[in-house]
């Protein structure tokens, strides 16, 4: 009538012998487009591409001085383009020395850099599209003006911010996530 029954006694597993092997925390996998990853840097590079393409559209133009929402655009995206092409440099050097760009500060500066160059890029295309519709539609003056060219170059600020969302919604998440 007294059997006896099988104990379990738990086993516990011993500890790694590599302290970089236990991390300190639970750690987020690192997404595509994050800073530091291939999604990142491709995305920095497009960011750049687009700033790039719209300085250059807007600078080929001999009028552009004359409407300050076009000199804003020029401004944003000189601004533009040297952020992205910073943060393309510092991703480029995460990817070959294989080192995680997670750090709390890092995430933060370049959350709050993102927001700064979002807002004033998007402002700027905004304001170049309402002057070019202005021209094209409401004055019809755009065979004095270079219009297609206008029109190019705003758009293309447009493409840098589309671009530019995903790597601040990412890093702003990562941000507050901690």
């Amino acid at each position: 009538m007294f059997a006896s029954r099988p104990a379990v006694h738990p086993v516990e597993a011993p500890p790694p012998t590599d302290p970089v092997e236990q991390p300190t925390g639970v750690l987020m996998k690192d997404l595509p487009g994050m800073p530091g990853t291939a999604g990142g840097l491709a995305l920095r590079l497009a960011q750049f591409a687009f700033a790039a393409v719209a300085l250059a559209v807007m600078a080929s133009t001999n009028d552009f001085p004359s409407v300050s929402a076009f000199c804003y655009l020029v401004a944003a995206t000189i601004l533009q383009c040297l952020w992205s092409f910073s943060l393309a440099i510092v991703d480029i050097y995460a990817l070959l020395v294989k080192r995680c760009l997670r750090n709390r500060r890092a995430v933060c500066l370049f959350a709050i850099g993102d927001g700064i160059t979002a807002a004033l890029i998007f402002g700027a295309a905004c304001s170049s599209a309402g002057i070019t519709v202005l021209i094209d539609n409401d004055l019809n003056i755009c065979a004095e003006n270079h219009c297609g060219s206008f029109e190019t170059a705003t758009a293309m600020a447009f493409m840098s911010w589309f671009a530019l969302t995903p790597s601040f919604l990412l890093n702003f998440w990562s941000m507050a996530s901690r």
